[in-house]
């Protein structure tokens, strides 16, 4: 499960960048490499991050159960 958690947080991270570089220039990174917006491998990686994004959800409540058993486990 630790791949899947590391891909999912550098898609998330790849998105991130990419929509900082269009809210600050104007510029789609994905798109400018991938052959524009509508093309099937930006549309691909573009739901991938999305996908990575509703994922990564579900790590707050690995954070949250871990941090639990730790402050069980000193009590």
């Amino acid at each position: 499960m630790k791949a899947l958690d590391y891909t999912a947080l550098t898609l998330v991270i790849i998105g991130a960048v990419n929509w900082g570089l269009i809210g600050f220039l104007q510029f789609d990174l994905v798109a400018t490499l991938f052959g524009g917006q509508a093309s099937l491998i930006s549309r691909i990686i573009y739901a991938l991050v999305g996908l990575a994004g509703l994922y990564t959800i579900l790590l707050y409540g690995k954070i949250g159960s871990n941090d639990t058993m730790i402050m069980s486990k000193q009590n």
